[in-house]
Formats: structure tokens, C-alpha cells, sequence
């Protein structure tokens, strides 16, 4: 552990903080269209129509904020689904819960006509707590109960079943494959300020519960008699978690589609720098998460210059190494 003393975590939650604005500069500097910072302070200060200021104030910042926020969201979520399920593998995209919300979406789109940001919003909450549902309801079933491997398992049936359901509304939907293809893929490009703050609400409230009940998750990873001797009502715990898990999940889902393996890979870079402790991890994973995110999407707008990759497919490449060194390790302890 990196930073093992309650002085050098909050030090190292200083510089972390520190390194997501100075992520958020870069962001909003960097890109096809050549600016610089003393382009993007004038933008602010002196607004004067040209294109370089209406591209950082109407394109770039909200990508920023967005990516941030988004990014920030995924860890968090990350990091209360491992808790939960003590499985060192589990995540919102990992357990089904980014493709629940995603079909549901795309459901709504198709048949009820939905294109408000309200609507959106609420049809990827509903999704996101379906799928999560589900999982945890079929990975219960047995004598053996809940384990790590047979959540794992449901989550990717899930995830899978929900997938292929999508694709298939989309193959005989044309019209709405050309609105949502770019959105599947997971992207912050092109997203307004206004669906962010459609969601931002619900994001922030899911964000401080979770800080409030993180000693309540430190309680409850310790196994469930022990916390039930320590007098903790269980129960209540995992549903106030479930739905932050719900709202964050699905919250990100809506404003940028399904962006994977953010909320995998985030708590175990958190766990090696801070530990088990979730009054640290938690807020480390959402300020790394809006991190990583970022300097996903910069990545993003290099790679095939003019266009741009989406940052799902990124986030992909960049992830997946790590996870294929999580499941071979088996994940530390949770």
C-alpha cells in the first residue's frame, strides 16, 4: 500500500484531486482544433464567438464534466458491487448491469417513443435495477447460496442475454440503430451539459450515501454474522447500497451508454494504494474512475485523427489486460 497512514491518504486524495483537474485542463485543451490554455481562459473571460472558444465552451467543458462525472460514477459503483458480493470480479459491466440499462433504453426508444432526457434517465435506472435483480436472484438459487463464482456467471448470462436482445431490436429497427449505434458503443463525445444535469441530482445524492455508509461496508465485508453482532441491520446496508450501485450505474449508462471496465479495475488500483478500508476507498475510486475516464477519452481523439474512437472502446483496450491479471491472480482480498 502506497499510502498506509490516515496523514499520507489524505495527502494522496490531495494529489489525486489535484491530478483529475489538471486531466479536466487537458481535456479541455487538447484535440483535433488546436487551442491552448491562455485559448480556453479568453474563452471564459472574453467570449468572442470564434470557433476555438465555441468549440471549448459547447464541446469540450461539458465533455469534461461529463467524462469526470461518468468516470467518477463506474469506480464507486465498482467498488460497492465487489464489496457487496466479496468477488474480486465484479462490476456494473461485468454483472449485467451497463447491458440491462442499455436494453432498456433502446426499448423504450423503439416502442414508446422515448427521446426526453427524464425518459431516458428513468428507463436506465429501471433497467439497471432489473438486471441487478436478476443476477442476484438466480445466483441465490442452490443449497450452496450466494457464491462469488455463480454471481460471476449469472452476471455474464445476463449481461449476455441482454446484449443479444438489444442487438437484435436494433437489426429490425433501422432507424433506431442510426441514433444509438454510436451510443452502445460508450461515448462522451457530442453529449450536452443538459442530460447531465438531468442526472446530476441523482448522482450526487447516490455519491454522498455511499460516503455515508462506507464504515457500514466496512462492517459488512467483514461477513455477515459478524456485522449482524456488531448489531448492523444488514439488510437495510445492502439495499441503501444496491440502489446507490442502481443509480450510479444506470445514472452513467443514460448520459454516455455502456462504458466498461471502468468499475473493475478502479477499486483494485484503489485497494493497492489505500487498502480495504471504504472511508478511503470509495472516494478514491470515484476521483481515479473520473480520471481514468479522461484520459481515456484524450486518447480517444488521437488515435484515428481526424476521428475519434469512442471512449468505451478505449476504456476496452486499456482494461482488458488488467482484468485478464485480476482473474488469473484470483483478486485480492475484498
Amino acid at each position: 500500500m502506497l499510502f498506509s497512514q490516515a496523514r499520507s491518504k489524505i495527502y494522496g486524495l490531495l494529489l489525486i484531486t489535484i491530478t483529475l483537474l489538471i486531466c479536466m485542463v487537458l481535456s479541455i485543451v487538447l484535440g483535433y482544433t488546436d487551442t491552448s490554455i491562455n485559448t480556453a481562459i479568453n474563452a471564459f473571460q472574453n467570449f468572442n464567438n470564434s470557433n476555438e472558444h465555441i468549440i471549448i465552451k459547447d464541446v469540450r467543458l461539458p465533455r469534461a464534466l461529463i467524462a469526470a462525472v461518468v468516470g467518477s460514477s463506474l469506480g464507486i459503483s465498482g467498488a460497492l458491487m465487489q464489496a457487496l458480493t466479496k468477488n474480486p470480479l465484479a462490476s456494473p459491466d461485468i454483472l449485467g448491469v451497463n447491458a440491462g440499462a442499455s436494453f432498456f433504453v433502446v426499448v423504450g426508444m423503439m416502442f414508446f417513443s422515448a427521446t426526453s432526457l427524464q425518459a431516458f434517465t428513468w428507463t436506465a435506472f429501471l433497467g439497471a435495477a432489473i438486471a441487478a435483480f436478476t443476477v442476484y436472484f438466480l445466483s441465490g438459487i442452490g443449497s450452496d447460496g450466494l457464491t462469488p463464482m455463480k454471481l460471476t456467471l449469472a452476471g455474464a448470462a445476463i449481461a449476455a442475454l441482454f446484449s443479444s436482445l438489444t442487438q437484435g431490436l436494433l437489426v429490425i429497427d433501422e432507424s433506431t440503430l442510426d441514433q444509438v449505434l454510436f451510443w452502445l458503443a460508450g461515448s462522451v463525445q457530442g453529449r450536452k451539459l443538459e442530460i447531465l444535469d438531468t442526472v446530476l441530482p441523482y448522482i450526487v445524492i447516490a455519491t454522498i450515501t455511499s460516503l455515508i455508509i462506507s464504515q457500514k461496508i466496512n462492517i459488512l465485508t467483514m461477513g455477515e454474522d459478524v456485522a449482524k453482532g456488531l448489531g448492523q441491520r444488514t439488510g437495510s446496508v445492502k439495499i441503501i447500497a444496491a440502489i446507490v450501485i442502481i443509480v450510479l450505474a444506470g445514472g452513467s449508462v443514460a448520459i454516455a451508454g455502456p462504458i466498461g471496465f471502468i468499475g473493475i479495475i478502479v477499486p483494485h488500483i484503489v485497494r493497492s494504494l489505500v487498502g480495504n478500508d471504504y472511508r478511503w476507498v470509495l472516494p478514491y475510486s470515484g476521483i481515479v474512475g473520473a480520471i481514468l475516464l479522461l484520459v481515456a477519452d484524450i486518447g480517444a481523439r488521437y488515435i484515428i485523427m481526424p476521428e475519434e474512437v469512442p471512449v468505451g472502446i478505449m476504456t476496452a483496450f486499456i482494461g482488458t489486460p488488467l482484468f485478464i491479471y485480476i482473474a488469473r491472480k484470483g483478486g485480492k482480498k475484498i
